[in-house]
């Protein structure tokens, strides 16, 4: 039982984090964010949210500062959504396994490619 409980915890802290960051949090360093993902501890007092952020670098850098300082009034606000004892303490991570997956596909691409040219070759 602890199991679904710490899940539907993690569903719940991404769709509603997602929506109050979207509705409310009005900082201008906060662009294009997807929250893609979240982790619960076992004794569900902290979070880790994935982000994704689309932009350069330094924009990725902004919004992620953005929501750090943004954290104390995000967790207030989902404590009001949700009726928990406890609400637990949040961390912003970037979610990098979009760019990760972008260069697998990047690579596979590039061996599919070169495997190509191999076999139109005259040896």
């Amino acid at each position: 039982m602890p199991g679904v409980r710490k899940e539907r915890l993690e569903e719940l802290l991404r769709r509603e984090i997602s929506d109050i960051i979207h509705r409310q949090v009005k900082d201008p360093r906060i662009g294009f964010v997807t929250v893609t993902d979240a982790e619960v501890s076992r004794d569900l007092t902290y979070a880790k949210v994935f982000v994704s952020v689309l932009g350069t670098s330094e924009e990725q850098a902004a919004a992620l500062k953005g929501l750090n300082s943004a954290t104390r009034f995000i967790r207030g606000e989902f404590g009001q959504r949700i009726k928990l004892r406890q609400v637990p303490e949040i961390s912003f991570r970037f979610d990098t396994s979009i760019q990760h997956g972008a260069r697998i596909h990047e690579l596979l691409e590039q061996i599919k490619r070169d495997e190509g040219a191999e076999g139109t070759s005259d040896e």
